[in-house]
């Protein structure tokens, strides 16, 4: 459990090549494009204004710089890792050099819920406002098969078509998908610059006061009318103030997921050692300055309070600017913004699972390659798996879920680069984490109390997740080890 790979053996492969390996095809601009790709979507569309209205009002601008600091302390420590290892895996095989196969299990195990579950719940919002752009166009699809079984319907049929297609997209090959996502991006960031211009004249200063809305908990413990223990269990903690700041950065975490998807292409880098630290800051500076004006103008036109329970907010704050032919776009919009999304997670899970079967812990099936160089067979069995998600279980409360298991990734990352620092010193590091260890000290501290400001649920869902992984472990991947099996071969000899 305690067995590492070595970093001399990690770059080995790293620098392998022929039909067995995967093609290097993403410049440093595609790259940054994955990233963004990756992160605007879901979170910045969605997730804003039910923070906005749950937890922080106006200030869900703060819960983002909250929730960016924690990943530019990680992305720090991710780009250090993966201009040093340039290799597919992303945080499962930095925790395979640096503590070891077990805790490298857990991370993989982890990722699956980060990329596949993310996949899942994006492509049911996807088809939300796929069925509001056909109304437009005066077509619609029966709600029936727009929800699935435990929502009032039969099957959520576009979830399901649009996670097949952005699968077989990912089988034809990297390059392919990489221009496509490129395609989209440039049309989604130019629609939210558009609506940060067009809503900034618009913004109502009395939308944002009180900045932080009162959190009558918090009053009456400054007062001692209350203790800790009844301020949480009373259900104080995260209803607005300064505590729904903290709730609604670990909400908005989810925004973020996808920066750290970058280090998953690492083998499909053109120049890794410059590319990958380039690909996941430079898309991490990017959308954390467009998600702070974004949420900025959106809650500036329309008063928090109209936000609760609403499904399309962006439109709702839109519609105060009086663009109202704008709308279309704004729709199309959001719907490439999920496409980009599922596809960079859907091309993120597909490569952690083809590291964990080439290191033996996952059948062999899910590292074969095809004619195009992609790990085809992963791509199909999860194609099938994510959509039977989208199509028929219900995945609205699946965010939290998702925002706790990245969390965990980044905290281990963290913890990897202390690690590393004291055991390998000396190896080639073309990027540098930053005043170690206190950047990956505030990592782990920032991601650790973002992770407890997450509603309990949170915490039984990945308890459960994480148990049947190691289940998993014990039965397959422990015997089927290629690391142990090294070892126990060098015993005998």
């Amino acid at each position: 459990m305690l067995f590492k790979k070595s970093i001399t053996q990690l770059v080995s492969e790293a620098h392998e090549s022929g039909e067995h390996t995967l093609k290097r095809t993403l410049s440093s601009t595609g790259l940054v494009a994955l990233g963004v790709g990756a992160i605007i979507g879901a979170g910045l569309f969605s997730l804003t204004g039910m923070a906005a209205a749950d937890n922080a009002g106006p200030a869900v601008m703060l819960s983002f710089i909250i929730a960016a600091v924690g990943c530019a302390f990680a992305g720090l420590c991710y780009a250090e890792f993966a201009s040093m290892i340039p290799v597919a895996g992303s945080a499962y095989t930095y925790s395979y050099a640096t503590m070891g196969e077990l805790v490298a299990w857990i991370i993989g195990w982890d990722l699956v819920l980060e990329y596949a579950l993310a996949s899942a719940t994006v492509a049911v919002s996807w088809s939300q406002y796929f069925g509001e752009l056909l109304k437009i166009f005066g077509m619609s699809i029966p709600d029936e098969f727009l929800h699935g079984p435990w929502e009032g319907g039969y099957v959520n049929i576009p979830a399901i078509i649009i996670v097949c297609l952005l699968s077989l997209l990912l089988i034809r090959g990297t390059k392919e998908s990489s221009t496509v996502n490129n395609l989209l991006v440039i049309l989604k960031v130019s629609v939210v610059l558009i609506f940060i211009g067009l809503g900034w004249s618009f913004i109502n200063p009395a939308n944002h006061t009180p900045f932080i809305p009162a959190n009558e908990g918090e009053e009456l413990l400054k007062s001692g009318k209350i203790g800790w223990g009844e301020f949480f269990k009373d259900g104080y903690f995260g209803n607005f103030g300064i505590s729904g700041v903290f709730r609604a950065a670990g909400v908005l975490f989810f925004a973020f997921v996808g920066f750290d998807a970058v280090s998953t292409a690492a083998q499909e880098a053109k120049n890794p050692k410059k590319g990958m630290p380039v690909g996941i800051i430079g898309s991490l500076v990017i959308c954390t300055i467009l998600y702070v004006l974004f949420s900025y103008v959106m809650t500036g036109l329309a008063n928090y309070t109209e936000f609760k329970g609403d499904a399309k907010p962006v439109a709702t704050a839109f519609a105060k600017t009086g663009y109202h032919f704008l709308n279309t776009a704004l729709i199309i919009t959001i719907i490439s913004g999920y496409t980009s999304v599922i596809l960079v997670m859907l091309l993120g899970q597909s490569r952690v699972f083809y590291s964990m079967s080439k290191d033996g812990l996952l059948p062999a099936l899910f590292s074969h390659l095809g004619k195009n160089q992609t790990p085809w067979k992963t791509n199909v069995i999860f194609m099938i798996f994510v959509s039977l998600f989208a199509g028929f279980v219900p995945v609205s409360d699946l965010g939290h879920m998702v925002s706790i298991g990245t969390l965990f990734a980044f905290t281990l990352v963290c913890i990897g680069i202390l690690v590393l620092r004291k055991t390998a010193p000396d190896i080639e590091r073309p990027f540098r984490t930053p005043l170690v260890p206190l950047i990956p000290i505030l990592g782990v501290i920032v991601c650790v109390t973002m992770m407890a400001s997450l509603p309990i649920q949170s915490w039984e869902r990945l308890g459960i997740w994480l148990g049947i992984g190691m289940i998993i472990y014990f039965i397959y991947g422990k015997k089927h080890s290629k690391i142990r099996k090294q070892h126990e071969q060098g015993l005998k000899n």
